[in-house]
């Protein structure tokens, strides 16, 4: 994605009842809820492949090895501890934020207690996959939801905000310090790890694509002739790499009249996202 994009929130209005207004509401509560329960229970394929974990799974999965605590629990336990780190950085979390906290855990620990263990690379690597797929569809969902990133992508993001650092090296910082920790507590660190690292990126941008809803301001935009970031229709092109063209509309769109219908390019996701909030931050590198 572009590196050009910066993502803030500390200045933002984003509240946990901010995003609680709008068109779209019911499907985007669902997209929330669903995207983070298909989360957990992604990670607890990952567990059960035993081929690698995705970064924080592996930190929580040590500090379970430790304490006792079942990994979803401690997952809960770490989500409640970076939000809290929210405070000094001025980051305000949003509905989605305070759901991801929990959804997550006890999806995973709920998945964990209906999947047995795995043995044997024909029935695990199949599990790895799929739990990554899934995972991947699962962020989609959640992000395209706007009800605000979870407590770890949103201390990447105050962290870029306040060291003015890149994303993409304020994330490296974190997923190592956190990658290392955990498999000195005794985390699994393994192939599966670095196939999440690559594949997790273009999934959840294709994910997102999928299950974006229209803009709030789609259908002014459209009727008036132009497109978000001041790009006209007849320039071809808008941010984002999609392409202005005639015809019908895509399932979902609402072009105005005799306005024209925005095609996302293959390397675009919504402008809500890929600007001005910390998911568009999340999808990149």
């Amino acid at each position: 994605m572009s590196q050009s994009t910066t993502t803030t929130l500390g200045g933002s209005s984003l509240s946990i009842a901010s995003g609680l207004r709008g068109r779209h509401l019911a499907r985007r509560l669902v997209q929330l809820y669903v995207g983070l329960t298909l989360y957990g229970a992604s990670s607890a394929l990952l567990v059960r492949s035993g081929l690698g974990l995705e970064p924080w799974n592996v930190l929580h999965q040590g500090l379970a090895e430790k304490t006792g605590l079942s990994i979803g629990v401690v997952s809960i336990v770490v989500g409640a501890m970076v939000l809290l780190l929210w405070l000094p950085i001025r980051q305000r979390p949003g509905l989605g934020t305070v759901s991801n906290v929990f959804v997550i855990g006890l999806a995973m620990d709920g998945t964990l207690a209906l999947v047995p263990d795995v043995h044997g690379l024909a029935g695990q690597v199949p599990l790895l996959v799929l739990g990554i797929v899934l995972n991947g569809v699962a962020t989609g969902l959640y992000i395209a939801a706007r009800f605000g990133p979870g407590p770890r992508d949103g201390l990447m993001t105050g962290l870029h905000r306040l060291t003015g650092r890149s994303i993409r090296l304020v994330r490296t910082a974190i997923e190592v310090v956190v990658v290392a920790t955990g498999f000195l507590l005794g985390g699994s660190v393994g192939v599966g790890t670095v196939l999440y690292a690559l594949a997790i990126g273009p999934l959840a941008q294709f994910f997102l694509r999928w299950f974006a809803l229209p803009e709030p301001d789609s259908t002014g935009a459209a009727a008036s002739g132009t497109v978000p970031g001041g790009a006209t229709p007849a320039s071809g092109t808008v941010p984002g790499g999609a392409t202005a063209a005639s015809g019908p509309a895509p399932a979902g769109a609402t072009p105005g009249p005799g306005g024209p219908v925005l095609t996302p390019g293959p390397d675009s996701v919504p402008s809500s996202v890929a600007t001005g909030t910390p998911e568009g931050a999340i999808l990149r590198p």
